[in-house]
């Protein structure tokens, strides 16, 4: 049997504006639609939601034509690239908002965890919250009050419980959230990406209960995450949305492998070009890893270091961080390697410059393919530069593959270090 059923769902926004910005377009759209009982006229403008190319149109399809079911008990990852439509299509799931077009059929309480605090209000208690959100459930109290000890042990807050959760971090909100959303017994629960603001042990835990909701209590699970390990281990469907759209749908191994593989075919580009620069004033002109300006090439057994070019040129003096981080194919991090020493923490950038490192390569690599970041930054105070997964390396002739355990000198990281 479906617990959820998406029919041909679409929504649409407006760019800048809520209403349709004159009063004889609001009164056609009323007359249209509440006097001649037919389609919005405005919703036959729009473009697909590619954020990466600039449109005409006023209108935008965050979500569109989004049509496929989920049965009971299943654990669905929904993944995507940022801005994709992943959580769009929560909200319209859990009806914080509602599709401009098509239909959504859901057989039983929803339970949502979408953003930090979602649900809750900031001048009551831990435990006033608890009740509160039970009640929006249709629970009463005396079955919300069965549970109250499990939700509170499991949210590890008991400390915080009767304090006003305005005053709690990100981190004890998230953990509270995810408590009561996961033990109030809903028939299906909606997991966005915050699990990611908690740390490692609580992911862990949370992971494990979504499990045992799953599969011991059958009950259904949405999962959106950008951590391709976690979907892989958690979810046995998966969902992949390109640009608004549904791009494919299999097990969780096959739409975390098709979605990987979009993304490396994308990557055949330059480095620079996937790069974003969000400093008035600073220009990168040539990004070169591995001795290639091209955002895909290999490594193999015998090389000893990585090359690193960067040149460019900034109209004011800057005091920057430069880092790398080296990723594998799920987006796991296997390493960071920063420009500076330890005596230097920053780096001045002022009028033309040319930065260079020799990245020194551990004897113990992989076999595979590793992502790479590069950022220019202040430390907590803003980016200058921005690349996520600027290129690829494809590491070739290694005696380990991903996902065997190989020796390290700091466990779970590989160690990069400055060539001498």
């Amino acid at each position: 049997m479906n617990a959820i059923e998406f029919d041909h769902v679409g929504k649409q926004y407006r760019l800048g504006l809520v209403s349709t910005g004159t009063f004889s377009d609001d009164l056609t759209r009323w007359w249209t639609m509440h006097v001649r009982h037919k389609e919005d006229p405005f919703l036959k403008i729009g473009e697909t939601n590619d954020r990466t190319k600039k449109g005409d149109s006023r209108f935008v399809w965050a979500l569109k034509d989004i049509d496929f079911n989920v049965e009971q008990g299943d654990v669905v990852g929904i993944i995507g690239k940022n801005g994709a439509g992943k959580s769009t299509l929560l909200k319209l799931l859990s009806r914080v908002t509602t599709p401009s077009v098509g239909e959504i059929r859901a057989r039983g309480r929803i339970a949502s965890l979408l953003e930090v605090g979602t649900g809750f209000h900031p001048e009551m208690t831990g435990r006033e919250n608890i009740f509160m959100n039970g009640a929006i459930m249709g629970m009463t109290k005396q079955e919300i009050g069965r549970k109250l000890d499990e939700i509170i042990d499991f949210s590890g807050c008991e400390r915080y419980i009767d304090t006003p959760v305005k005053r709690y971090s990100s981190g004890m909100t998230v953990r509270l959230g995810f408590a009561i959303a996961a033990h109030l017994e809903p028939e299906i629960l909606v997991v966005d990406e915050v699990l990611a603001v908690g740390d490692a042990e609580f992911q862990k835990k949370a992971i494990g209960k979504m499990k045992d909701v799953s599969k011991g209590q059958g009950r259904t699970v949405l999962f959106v995450s950008h951590n391709m390990t976690a979907v892989r281990n958690l979810c046995k469907s998966g969902i992949v949305l390109k640009n608004g759209r549904v791009d494919y749908i299999g097990n969780a191994d096959d739409s975390v492998d098709h979605y990987l593989k979009v993304e490396s075919t994308n990557k055949k580009s330059k480095i620079i070009e996937n790069v974003e620069w969000v400093k008035p004033g600073l220009r990168i002109d040539d990004i070169l890893i591995n001795n290639t300006e091209d955002a895909i090439s290999t490594i193999k057994s015998g090389q000893d270091c990585l090359p690193v070019v960067i040149r460019g040129f900034s109209a004011n003096e800057i005091k920057t961080e430069i880092s790398m981080v080296f990723r594998n194919e799920n987006e796991a991090p296997l390493a960071s390697y920063p420009f500076c020493d330890e005596s230097q923490k920053l780096i001045c950038l002022n009028g033309h410059f040319e930065i260079s490192a020799k990245i020194k390569l551990p004897k113990t690599l992989y076999n595979g393919r590793m992502r790479v970041d590069l950022f220019f930054h202040q430390p907590n105070v803003e980016f200058y530069l921005r690349g996520s997964n600027c290129c690829n390396l494809d590491c070739e002739g290694f005696l380990y593959n991903f996902g065997q355990t190989i020796p390290q000198k700091r466990s779970g990281l590989l160690q990069f270090e400055s060539y001498k």
